[in-house]
This record gives structure tokens, sequence and C-alpha cells, in this order.
């Protein structure tokens, strides 16, 4: 194998986790303020729904995804329309998937850390006549700044490891859609265990060192 090769899926998998990271944080950390705050019929069914991505099998969440953006479906016709392309076989397509199964991890620890606030504190800043969204920035953040950064973290790790779903949706195209976790898989059916061992080395080193800065971070602030 080619070094280029090899780096490949390393480089398209990062591009990948850290986008479907940053949008599963950022959608499933707003999703948990409303929802830390907000008591309403239907409540209890909407977090499940929310929690389904994680428990699903990745292949029942990649088939979803399929019917709901594939090129038969009206929100597949009317991106192929508006781009001239497809979503499906495509990296915004592994992008899409990894922030999907990525979306319950984040949700879970941004409402953890944001139940974990004394509401007097939220009041307090809310009768000094702070709106809701300068309460959120200055006021719930910085002190779930702990548990958010946990939440990001998860959120990439989650979406770097996303293999049924992206495989369904993206595809296993070699420099446009193949991820870590199909290379590897593609390695392994072909009977190359050595990058195999390679890929999968760098993403367990990966994950442990950001796993480990989670943990470090807890450690301080205890």
């Amino acid at each position: 194998m080619e070094w280029s090769d090899f780096w490949s899926p390393v480089g398209l998998s990062l591009k990948v986790s850290l986008l479907a990271g940053i949008i599963a944080f950022l959608i499933s950390g707003y999703a948990a303020w409303v929802m830390s705050r907000k008591k309403f019929r239907g409540k209890m069914i909407l977090e499940t729904v929310f929690m389904l991505p994680m428990v699903l099998p990745p292949t029942v969440v990649g088939f979803l995804l399929l019917m709901a953006f594939g090129r038969r479906s009206p929100v597949g016709k009317l991106f192929e329309a508006l781009a001239g392309m497809p979503i499906v076989f495509s990296w915004g397509a592994a992008v899409l998937a990894a922030s999907i199964v990525a979306f319950p991890l984040g949700y879970q620890s941004a409402k953890a850390g944001f139940l974990s606030i004394d509401r007097d504190l939220l009041s307090a800043g809310r009768s000094m006549g702070a709106s809701e969204w300068q309460v959120l920035l200055w006021i719930a953040i910085p002190l779930a700044q702990r548990t958010l950064v946990t939440a990001f973290v998860l959120s990439f790790t989650r979406a770097l490891g996303e293999f049924g779903a992206t495989l369904m949706l993206a595809g296993n195209i070699p420099g446009r859609t193949q991820t870590l976790p199909t290379a590897i898989y593609m390695a392994v059916e072909s009977g190359d265990t050595s990058s195999a061992w390679a890929w999968a080395g760098l993403m367990i080193l990966i994950s442990f060192l950001l796993l480990a800065f989670c943990g470090s971070r807890t450690e301080r602030e205890i």
C-alpha cells in the first residue's frame, strides 16, 4: 500500500469527524439547554427519539437516512436539483450519518451539565434583565464548561468510529467517502491485516488521548 493510500482515509475521517462533532455538539447542546428548562406534554417521547440512534442498529439508522435523503426522496431530489449532485455517496453524507449517531452522546452529556447548574444563578441573571441567550452564553455555558467539553469529545469520538450508517449512506469510495472504519473493514476483508492493525491502532490512540484529556480535566476540577 502506498503512503498516500494509508493517510487518505485518516484525513477524511478526521475532517468528517470534526465537522460532524461540531454539528452534533451545537445541535445537541442547544436541544439539551431547551429540554433542561422546559416541561411539556410529550417531552419523554421526544427525548426517547433523541436517544434512538444510540440504541438502534447502525444499519437501521443508515436505512432510515437513505430513505430520507436518497435520490428518490423529496429531500434528495431537491438537494440534487439545487446542488447538481446527490447527497448520497458523498463525504457530506458521511458527515450527516456521523452527526446523527453522535447526537445522543452529546445530548446526554450536555443535559447533565445544564441540570447540574444552580437554578437560582440562572434566575438571578434573568432578574437582572439578561435575555435567554445571554443567560446561556454568559452563565450556563461557563458553569457547565467541563461537561460541555466532554460532550464535544464524545461526539467527535463517536463520529470517528461510525461505520454502519456511513457505509449505507455514503458508501466506501477510496479517496472520497472511505473513512477509517470502512477502510479497516475492507482491509480485513481483503486479508490486509497489517493495514487494518495500523488504522485500528491509530483510532485507538486518538480516542484514548481525547478521553484521557477529559479525564484529566475532571480530576483537576474535583
